[in-house]
């Protein structure tokens, strides 16, 4: 198992309930700011796990990713998994305006030809995405942390809420493993102001504890402006889950202002300093469901077992 920059800790952790070792890998800059990797232990014949989410930096990680790629390659690795938590680029995903790139299917390339035998992947923001390789690709889910989590807490009368109509079927997944309703929110932009959103929920959720749920938050304003709504829609208390959490902005300052009692999270990507002092946000860990699905696919076992 190999780690790069992006997220040692979550690779340790992953490590530690695998109870498979972390290689050991020099990765570093040049002070031209090329980057460089060298894999310091024998991986001939290995099936090598790389754990490197593609969070920011990027396109720096995914540069780093890359390159550990070629090293194992070319060090006579049997096999390379590219176990990457979270797959940026993602949102790039179709043509939706003229002379645009697709980039999720770029970066895909990249990754075959750089030599990657498999992906694992967590919560991928359009499931369509998997076809665009030529690997396989296992797509694993966060619901069921989120579903546990949420039982736990015992809310009163809870609806999950998707902020869109796209997101529809992650929040209807999670609302069935919580035996409760689901609503949906409807926008619409006003001519092309994108301040100018015309939002309305769709669903019962008046008296309710609504959990928001999504796959990223970014910079928080659909979000917020949604647990806004929910608010003027007489629910009692507005939660947030969402799988990835890239915060980005003013999005750490603008949840705290928000009406949102608390936003839980994965550790796909680590917290910046200010959201790891948010005392908004909760982090959950991800670590032992990819620590059986790396042991699972090294052992060619099934992976429905993490879907249950």
């Amino acid at each position: 198992m190999i780690s790069g920059r992006a997220n040692l800790p979550l690779a340790e952790e992953i490590s530690a309930f695998a109870q498979i070792p972390l290689c050991d890998v020099d990765v570093f800059k040049f002070s031209n700011d090329e980057s460089f990797v060298k894999i310091n232990d024998n991986v001939r014949g290995a099936d090598v796990f790389i754990i490197q989410p593609t969070c920011r930096p990027v396109n720096d990680n995914l540069m780093e990713l890359l390159i550990m790629i070629d090293a194992l390659r070319r060090a006579s690795a049997e096999r390379i998994n590219c176990v990457i938590p979270y797959y940026a680029y993602a949102r790039s995903d179709k043509k939706d305006q003229p002379r645009v790139p697709i980039t999720a299917k770029l970066t895909a390339d990249l990754l075959s030809t750089a030599g990657a035998d498999r992906v694992v992947t967590v919560d991928l923001h359009a499931e369509q995405i998997q076809g665009f390789f030529n690997i396989p690709v296992d797509h694993l889910y966060a619901i069921p942390g989120f579903a546990r989590h949420f039982a736990a807490m015992d809310l009163e009368n809870p609806v999950v809420v998707s902020p869109d109509s796209g997101g529809a079927n992650r929040a209807r997944a999670l609302a069935k493993r919580l035996d409760c309703g689901l609503a949906i929110g409807d926008k619409r932009r006003i001519g092309n102001i994108d301040k100018s959103i015309l939002l309305n929920i769709i669903g019962d959720v008046q008296g309710k504890t609504a959990i928001l749920y999504d796959d990223i938050i970014d910079t928080g304003g659909s979000l917020i402006r949604i647990a806004g709504v929910l608010v003027s829609h007489g629910v009692k208390k507005v939660y947030a889950a969402c799988t990835h959490g890239v915060l980005s902005g003013s999005a750490v300052k603008d949840l705290e202002a928000s009406p949102i009692e608390q936003l839980f999270i994965s550790n796909t990507i680590p917290l910046s300093p200010q959201a790891a002092a948010c005392k908004k946000i909760t982090q959950l860990s991800i670590a032992e469901m990819l620590a059986k699905a790396i042991t699972n696919i090294h052992k060619e076992e099934s992976l429905s077992v993490l879907f249950e």
